[in-house]
């Protein structure tokens, strides 16, 4: 049985995810605004992504007999000064996802959840995925983002992310 303290901590990541789509919304917004369709997309599909994540939480919580609550999710809505700033912002809010999997992974770890352990790791390696994402994002923007040509060119590879559902079984 999952105990509650971590049920309670898994119930938080839920919301936590839910959010973390509403942000990416948020971003996808900023630039549709801005034209640069293909940074869009790229937040679309991670707003998709972390949707996924949420549901994977929520189910785990049910497959081990936990109700779950869902939270007012906060408004995400920020100004962005520049093509830069949501990259930025994306690294920041991923390190705090990877932070509160982290607390869930250590009280689990505490008191010997193998089970969550298990599939804690799974979102621990995407953690690692979406950090370094998010990192190349931001060094891209930062060699060839003030050209415009470059601008452009990056703008279309991000358009040609597609969202893939997450392979993990629970």
């Amino acid at each position: 049985m999952l105990a509650q303290p971590i049920a309670d901590l898994i119930n938080e990541q839920v919301n936590k995810e839910f959010y973390s789509a509403y942000l990416y919304l948020d971003m996808a917004n900023f630039y549709a605004d801005k034209g640069l369709l293909g940074y869009e997309n790229w937040f679309k599909v991670q707003a998709q992504e972390e949707m996924s994540h949420a549901m994977l939480f929520r189910q785990y919580l049910l497959n081990n007999g936990h109700a779950v609550t869902l939270s007012a999710i906060a408004d995400p809505t920020k100004e962005y000064e520049n093509f830069k700033q949501p990259l930025v912002e994306a690294l920041k809010h991923e390190e705090y996802v990877t932070a509160s999997i982290n607390t869930i992974y250590e009280e689990a770890s505490k008191t010997k959840d193998y089970r969550t352990l298990e599939f804690l790791n799974w979102f621990i390696k995407e953690q690692g995925e979406e950090e370094m994402n998010a990192q190349e994002n931001i060094q891209k923007f930062e060699v060839f983002g003030s050209d415009s040509k470059g601008l452009y060119m990056l703008n279309q590879e991000l358009a040609s992310r597609v969202f893939s559902p997450p392979s993990l079984v629970i």
